[in-house]
């Protein structure tokens, strides 16, 4: 198949990166591609859909302009730095262009041990591929800046984790897979030069708006931070935990990145954390701000030395910078947290107004999703459904008699004013245990029906859809409390 495959990331930049084959896969299958991104990137889905596909997808015949490559990057795991990790189990085969004309990678992710793997075997299981499909996906749809799922693709193979799994490979589609990491991985051994050269790439291919700026690197810094403060808010709009926010899995174009141990709250319980190997709540639903910007620190480390001028005069510029992001995160945070309550307009008091749902919602035990999209039902005199989702007494109608008289300060209809808040509010996140039964199904009895279901589901999260009312529903209240675990 042909496929305008080009390479800047390799061909710019020597010593970032080790070429690496893919593994041969044992009867490849394709169990699912993503028509639609597919035409976006400006591929043959017809094409794709048949042998020369299932090859590509499962690395096992790539193009022969295809220039298969794993990237270095250290990074800061739960606080602790690792000098060098880089891809283990995944290769970058090339950059397409597509229609808005944005460069994008095309990755196998799953596709065998690279010089990176440390010990790993370099594969994926059917179940972690199938979740970072749905997950990824899911969040495309909420509007939220993600790498995007372009195929999947079972094999016959099977991989050790806890018990034998079958094999899948994934193909992934991002901006870019440059990392926080990937400055950290050469500022660690003071290659100044090669720092400045990954900013300067980095810069061309994300923000060339900043060559503009007569502090380069600074301006390249302001441009990162906005874009996670933008990402983490719109994290936080859902009620999704990302669960492993290493400065490895922070990409500087902003893109959630790295679906391993992340879920979505039912209840809200700020302090909530879902991933196994977290035992002290670093990343819980809470933190993720502070967590944002505690990484984005990590990144002006690594800048701050290319400047020949007194360090102290840069720190301090970054420094002031980076004190900004409460700010920054606050403002996209309560931009969010205004559509989602129903708001046109802008009152110095919508904060305080949001934050005292909020803390009703925790006191009250509320599902974070249902509460939300079931506030629009208010506007419409139909008060069972939002009021049902609390299962402790609290005082609902002073608060909803104080968001009533804001709402009607913006003198939209309350017709008007519903269907507004019913564009922003999910009706359909990936339920956990949903997500849960999708995976048994496809690894344990080779039923990929329950999978394609949910997708399709999620395909249109803000409308309701006769007969897919369990998506809809919480995990049962009985349920175990729900732990994630990395799929490495």
């Amino acid at each position: 198949m042909d496929i305008a495959f080009s390479h800047t990331f390799a061909n710019e930049l020597d010593g970032f990166y080790q070429s690496c084959s893919p593994e041969k896969c044992t009867s490849p299958r394709l169990l699912q591609l993503n028509t639609l991104l597919a035409e976006e990137l400006g591929l043959d889905h017809c094409l794709l859909e048949g042998e020369v596909g299932v090859a590509l997808f499962s690395g096992n015949a790539l193009p022969d302009n295809a220039k298969p490559i794993a990237q270095v990057y250290a990074g800061h795991q739960f606080g602790m730095f690792t000098s060098q990790l880089g891809d283990g189990r995944a290769l970058l085969i090339g950059e397409v262009v597509d229609g808005t004309g944005t460069r994008r990678d095309i990755q196998l992710k799953g596709s065998g041990r690279t010089p990176f793997s440390r010990g790993g075997d370099g594969k994926a299981a059917l179940g972690p591929v199938l979740r970072e499909y749905l997950v990824s996906e899911g969040m495309h749809q909420f509007g939220i800046a993600t790498t995007r799922a372009l195929a999947a693709v079972g094999t016959e193979d099977w991989v050790a984790r806890e018990d034998l799994k079958p094999r899948a490979v994934l193909t992934r589609v991002s901006a870019s897979h440059i990392r926080v990491g990937s400055f950290e991985f050469f500022a660690a051994k003071g290659e100044w030069d090669q720092v400045r050269r990954l900013a300067d790439y980095a810069i061309d291919r994300h923000f060339p708006e900043a060559k503009n700026s007569e502090d380069l690197y600074l301006q390249f810094f302001k441009s990162v931070l906005r874009k996670q403060a933008k990402l983490i808010a719109d994290w936080m709009s859902v009620g999704f935990v990302h669960g492993v926010m290493n400065t490895d899995n922070m990409t500087i174009s902003g893109e959630t990145i790295d679906y391993g141990p992340c879920a979505f709250m039912d209840r809200y319980v700020p302090s909530t954390v879902f991933s196994s190997i977290d035992g002290h709540g670093r990343y819980a639903y809470e933190n993720q701000p502070k967590m944002g910007q505690w990484n984005l620190a990590q990144l002006a480390k690594a800048l701050i030395p290319l400047y020949d001028e007194e360090q102290e005069r840069v720190i301090q510029r970054f420094v002031d910078e980076l004190d900004r992001f409460n700010d920054c995160y606050e403002t996209f945070w309560l931009d969010n947290m205004r559509a989602k309550f129903g708001m046109v307009s802008k009152d110095k008091g919508d904060g305080e107004l949001v934050k005292q749902l909020l803390e009703l919602m925790h006191q009250g035990g509320a599902d974070f999703t249902l509460a939300f999209r079931y506030l629009a039902d208010v506007r419409l005199d139909d008060e069972l459904k939002f009021k049902s989702q609390f299962n402790a007494v609290v005082n609902l109608d002073d608060w909803l008699a104080r968001w009533a008289e804001r709402i009607e300060r913006d003198g939209q209809s309350p017709e008007e004013c519903a269907d507004r808040m019913n564009t922003v509010n999910p009706i359909y996140i990936p339920r956990n245990h949903k997500i849960e039964e999708v995976l048994d199904a496809a690894v344990n009895r080779n039923d990929l029906e329950p999978f394609r279901m949910m997708l399709s589901v999620m395909s249109e999260p803000y409308s309701y859809k006769s007969g897919h009312e369990e998506y809809a529903e919480p995990s049962p209240a009985n349920a175990e409390p729900y732990i994630t675990f990395c799929g490495t």
